[in-house]
């Protein structure tokens, strides 16, 4: 069974690696030009917005999350060290800017018929004043996956072989995917009046919008919170009942 979740959890992972690894890169066509990048995300929405994209997509995120709930419930003891804090800090703090994220887009897609592009997408955030929110979001899952796949595979003398150009890669993707976004922040603020306004559809259901949003990440609270308390209680109950032998 352990061998059977450890594979579930490292293939799910890899779904989500990849789909970071293409989001992160697309964010970088920007450094070229806003159209270039809008050109990678019409090839990345047939991707993932294809049935098998989806299914492999939520899926996976589904399993992943159920993995980690399982895992702070069943741990034992939170004497970690320093890279598993960070892990750990990665993969929790992702969701929270994801659902953000996927409410605006995905979401909105399906429910509202919004079909975003970049220029919309950077309008959205410009006029919202959440453009830190989304380079806030490059990071922590792409830390999270490439923490978690090191783990795995340092053992193996071909990793150890490597190990600088996959750091260089660790490092240099969300800083040129950053790059990309401020760039195409910058050609959506020089247009000025020439702005498209926001996406009428967007703005109607603004409210419900923000709903899902709200009902989301306090789902997503309550069922990690929920799990590192259970496991708390059954630990004490677990010591205790030792104890008493």
């Amino acid at each position: 069974m352990q061998s059977v979740l450890r594979g579930s959890q490292l293939g799910s992972g890899m779904v989500l690696l990849t789909y970071l690894f293409l989001h992160l890169t697309n964010h970088a066509l920007g450094i070229w030009s806003l159209d270039l990048a809008g050109r990678g995300l019409v090839v990345a929405l047939r991707l993932w917005r294809s049935a098998p994209g989806t299914i492999a997509l939520y899926g996976a995120a589904l399993l992943h999350f159920a993995l980690a709930v399982r895992t702070i419930y069943g741990r034992r003891h939170w004497a970690l060290p320093p890279t598993e804090w960070l892990r750990l800090w990665a993969g929790l703090s992702l969701p929270l800017l994801l659902i953000r994220h996927a409410v605006t887009t995905r979401l909105a897609s399906s429910l509202y018929g919004f079909e975003p592009d970049y220029e919309r997408v950077v309008t959205v955030l410009l006029t919202s004043g959440t453009q830190g929110l989304q380079l806030a979001l490059l990071a922590p899952g792409w830390i999270h996956g490439c923490l978690g796949l090191w783990f795995r595979l340092r053992h193996h003398p071909l990793a150890r072989r490597v190990k600088p150009a996959l750091l260089a890669l660790v490092v240099l993707l969300p800083l040129l995917s950053a790059g990309g976004f401020i760039r195409m922040m910058r050609a959506v603020e020089a247009k000025g009046s020439m702005l498209p306004p926001p996406d009428p559809k967007l703005v109607s259901h603004q409210l419900a919008l923000d709903a899902w949003r709200h009902h989301l990440v306090t789902l997503y609270l309550f069922l990690i919170i929920s799990a590192f308390v259970a496991g708390q209680l059954r630990n004490g109950l677990e010591r205790r009942r030792l104890q008493n032998r």
